[in-house]
Order: structure tokens, then sequence, then C-alpha cells
């Protein structure tokens, strides 16, 4: 099959933490230490699906300090891995619209990858599909309902591929529990909690509260999660939202005023085969656990059914190391594998971080070979633009909510779902 498939030509956009592990004050010290998206890239180039790679930020004078942490953390790391990439813009050039340029100089069926901002999502993905080319957005997609069902439009319109990047499908401990909630009935109650600790509001101090909330930084990842269960099964039908507040406003982190510390969804759902069948779902994110709790991301869920009940807890893997200096630390192995092979090449391709990546660059090679098409990739539960839509309901009802002090409801209307 790869004989037909031509390699793929991304542009990353977006060089903070998840793209190359380098943030304002150098590399990351969260688990993501030299990225995600860039090294899982420079791997796929390496291993023959993908050519030539770019990077567009808004700032040019932050290339030289991150091409030298990629090569030192990277290229001197692993054995046969360039990390070479074009970077827009070039420069001690600060271009907020630098996205622009670098995709106008790509063509259509090449590929773009945006972990920016979450109020940047929208302009930059509807940019790029409008030429034409495949795009994976980081969740959430976008931030309002509207702005999703155009970019499920356009991808339809311009035959691209358009997926965001949900990778906790790909855990192989949430894709085993989804397949076996399959046979537990009707569902009835689903419970999400998941957190990071205080010193994320310094990662995300430049846009916490400001541009986007933790409901949709991070609830997004179970909501999504519920909803891929829920998919052609039951739909939400109401939210109403609540929110704590104080800490990440105060002393250290003076984040904006309008900064919550935690957020929580109360949703209904409604059965789609039976009318007397109505669930109900808690989402609750926060960015304010405490520091030393050992995981970075505290996450964990519950699901209760006609038939039976799934228990998930994701920090806790029933692993755990202890490291004089730090405590206790629970690991989580699945996601990305950065120790070096054998061999000395990277090592990480069955990671689900990893995995969520290719997966899209398959799908685009696929498509540009004409072996499928995008509207394939719907019924295969990978997480399409058309796919999350309710995800991205749920979350946007939850802002409304929150801000109009009043419960939100989902509805459909002429093929297209809407709030009220």
């Amino acid at each position: 099959m790869s004989s037909e498939m031509k390699k793929l030509n991304v542009l990353m956009c977006g060089t903070g933490e998840y793209t190359t592990g380098w943030t304002g004050s150098g590399a990351s010290k969260s688990d993501k230490k030299i990225g995600v998206v860039g090294l899982t890239l420079f791997d796929l180039r390496r291993l023959g699906k993908v050519e030539k790679l770019g990077m567009v930020g808004t700032n040019g004078s932050k290339f030289p300090a991150i091409r030298k942490h990629l090569d030192e953390n990277i290229a001197q790391v692993y054995t046969d891995m360039d990390t070479t990439f074009d970077a827009f813009p070039e420069g001690a050039v600060v271009d907020p619209e630098a996205y622009k340029a670098a995709i106008d100089k790509m063509s259509a069926g090449d590929a773009v990858v945006i972990f920016t901002p979450d109020s940047t999502h929208y302009p930059i993905a509807l940019y790029a599909i409008e030429r034409g080319i495949h795009v994976l957005v980081t969740k959430p997609a976008v931030q309002l309902l509207a702005h999703h069902n155009d970019l499920v439009a356009a991808a339809k319109k311009h035959n691209v591929v358009c997926f965001v990047e949900h990778h906790k499908r790909f855990d192989p401990v949430y894709s085993d529990a989804r397949a076996r909630a399959a046979s537990l009935g009707e569902f009835n109650f689903f419970s999400a909690w998941m957190s990071q600790p205080k010193s994320q509001l310094e990662t995300f101090r430049a846009w916490a509260g400001r541009d986007s909330d933790i409901s949709y930084y991070l609830s997004s990842h179970h909501i999504d999660i519920h909803c891929w269960i829920m998919q052609d099964k039951a739909i939400p039908t109401r939210v109403t939202a609540s929110a704590a507040t104080g800490i990440a406003t105060s002393e250290p982190y003076n984040c904006v005023p309008q900064t919550e510390d935690t957020i929580t969804l109360l949703v209904d759902w409604q059965s789609l085969s039976s009318s007397k069948h109505k669930g109900t779902a808690v989402y609750t994110a926060s960015w304010t656990a405490p520091m030393k709790s050992g995981v970075h991301s505290a996450q964990h869920w519950y699901y209760m059914a006609e038939k039976g009940e799934i228990n998930v807890d994701q920090a806790h893997r029933g692993y755990d190391i202890v490291n004089d200096e730090s405590g206790k630390a629970w690991y989580n192995p699945f996601y990305m594998k950065y120790s070096p092979s054998e061999s000395g090449h990277f090592d990480g391709q069955r990671g689900y971080g990893y995995v969520s990546i290719e997966k899209f660059v398959d799908a685009a090679r696929s498509v540009n070979a004409g072996l499928t098409t995008p509207a394939d990739f719907d019924s295969h539960g990978l997480p399409t633009i058309a796919n999350t839509v309710l995800t991205t309901a749920i979350l946007h009802a939850g802002r409304i909510s929150l801000d109009e002090k009043r419960p939100v409801n989902i509805k459909r209307s002429n093929d297209e779902w809407i709030l009220e």
C-alpha cells in the first residue's frame, strides 16, 4: 500500500510545550519534556511517511532556542533523527498571522497540525481547509458550536481530512472500556474528574481565563470519551455549569479576574432507542490541584449502565516510582515512551500520543492516494470533525451556562446541532 502513497508534507502550527517541549522559560517541566508533535513527525519522516516539515509560531526570535533544544534533546539522543524544519516567521519578527504566509507556501493535499491557544484554532483550521489542506487540530477543536459546524461543512466541501486530536481514544484502556460498555445496555450515569497541578497556571498564564477555560482545556478529554461511548446510542440535551474560583486569581498566579479554578458540567442525556431511558453525567476539570500529588494529570471516570459499571483510574495504573527528592510518582507508560530502543532509535511508536498523530498522517496519505475518502473515517470511530460535534456542543453550552447563569439546551435543527 505504501508504494502508492506519497509522503506527506506537514506544517506544525504552534511552537509550545506540546509541539517542541519548549516553553518561554526553557524546557518544559511537565511530562512532555521534549514534546509530542515534533518528535512524532520527525520519527514519521525517518520511517518514510512524512517529507517536508515546517513550524510556525508568532515570534521568530524563539526559533534559535527551539532548534538548539530539539538538537540537544532529540537529534543527539536518538539514532538517525533529523530535526530540521522550515520556520515561520523568520528572524526577530512578531506576526500573529504568520500561519497565513506558511500555509500559502503549501499545496493542496499537504497537512497542518494545530497546537495553538484554543481561541486561534478556528481561523487557522478554516484557512487551511479552504486551501485543500488536511487538518489535525488539538482539542477543544473550537470554542463555539457554530464554528465547529462551519469546519464540518468546509472539510466536506473541500474533500479534506479534518481530525480532532483526541488522543485518549487511542489509550488502550479507554478504547477497551468503550468496547465493553457496548454490552451493558442503556446508559444511566457517568462521572469524570481531570486535574492538573497549580504549576500549569504558570505555563498557561498568557491565556488562562482570558482566551479559554479549564473545562475546554481538560474536560474536553473525558467529554469526548463519553460522547464516543454514546455515539448513535444517546444524545446530550441540557447542560448546567458550576465553577469554583479564588486560587488562580490570587498570589502567586494572578490570573485575570474571570479565571475559574474548577468547572463542573451537569449534563442530561436521552437514549435514542428508548424514550424512557435518560442518563446524567458530571464532568469536572481543575487546574488548581496540589503540586506534589505524584501525577501530572489526575484522571478517572466512572460509567454506570443498565447491566453493569466501568471504573477507570488512568492516573494510578498499579505502577509507581519513589525518588528521594520528589517522593512518590505514578507514571503513564502508555502515552509516550522517551527511552531509546536497543539500536538507539526512538521507540515510542506504540504510545497513544504518537498513534493519534500517525492515524491522521495515514488518513491524509490514503485520501491523497485515492484509496479512501474523508467521509470513510467518520464510520471508523475516529475523532473526525463530524464525529466530535457534540463534545463542542457540551463545552460551549457549559461556557454559556457559566456566563449567563442558566441551563442551556442542545437541539438538532435542520441537520445541525444548535444551543438555546
